[in-house]
């Protein structure tokens, strides 16, 4: 496949979005929690508390819904500041209760409307890049669909980062590099082979841990696979210092 075709295939309708992975994985243990307590409640995060083979952990998803009216309600899976501060709030939660945090992240990029940047888009991502840097639980960040820019890489200040084999992540999307570029969209082919976005790219680079396969039969298998990936992490980085936890996730971001 070629990169662009892994764009394509990220951005599929039918792909499974981060409230299948919640609902596959968790099942009914999960229970959502809403708002930053700030302003308001973004849908295109969505994040809660759960259990996984018994044991607590805090759920973040970037959700982008599976049809138009669910895309329009949930802003196409684009944040807004509210919602990384929703994020950060659970995540701040999470490491009081020295539970797990887990993020799947699927979005083209935050939000860039008016009323994103009024509210402080940039602070909101920037505080979110800050605060996991140090937060004292594990956090594994996994990529089941396109990660844009600061949009995903706030929910990506990681332990461990993983991707689905054909999900994809960039700093910006290979159509507005080609724009910016070329000042023409019709190279978004070639910008997307330079921006070396495949799972694949990154794994050569050590900017991600792990490529999780996806079977053809997605449905069925990829879930229960996942599952027992997360638990042994978990269980693994849970038995590591806190402060050494720490240094090691700086250390992983201060390699690139």
């Amino acid at each position: 496949m070629s990169a662009y075709d892994h764009v394509t295939a990220a951005r599929a309708n039918d792909r499974p979005t981060s409230v299948d992975y919640i609902s596959r994985i968790f099942g009914d243990t999960f229970f959502e929690l809403h708002g930053d307590r700030r302003f308001a409640d973004d849908k295109a995060v969505i994040g809660g508390i759960a259990e996984i083979n018994g044991k607590p952990v805090t759920v973040i998803g970037l959700e982008k819904g599976r049809n138009l009216k669910e895309r329009m309600d949930r802003n196409f899976g684009s944040a807004h500041p509210e919602g990384y501060r929703k994020a950060l709030r659970l995540m701040k939660q999470a490491e009081k209760f020295h539970r797990p945090v887990i993020c799947f992240v699927d979005t083209s990029g935050a939000y860039c409307g008016i009323g994103a940047e009024e509210r402080g888009q940039g602070q909101a991502i920037a505080e979110n890049l800050m605060e996991m840097m140090t937060l004292r639980t594990p956090v594994l960040s996994i990529f089941i669909g396109e990660g844009g820019s600061g949009g995903a890489l706030a929910l990506a200040v990681a332990d461990e980062v993983w991707m689905l084999e054909n999900a994809i992540y960039s700093v910006i999307s290979p159509e507005g590099c080609a724009s910016i570029l070329w000042k023409d969209p019709s190279k978004t082919a070639e910008a997307s082979e330079c921006l070396k976005l495949t799972a694949q790219d990154l794994f050569k680079l050590g900017v991600i841990e792990r490529i999780i396969r996806e079977p053809r039969d997605v449905e069925s298998r990829i879930f229960d696979s996942l599952k027992n990936l997360i638990a042994e992490t978990f269980e693994k980085k849970q038995a590591i210092p806190p402060e050494r936890l720490i240094e090691l996730r700086y250390n992983r971001f201060r390699k690139f």
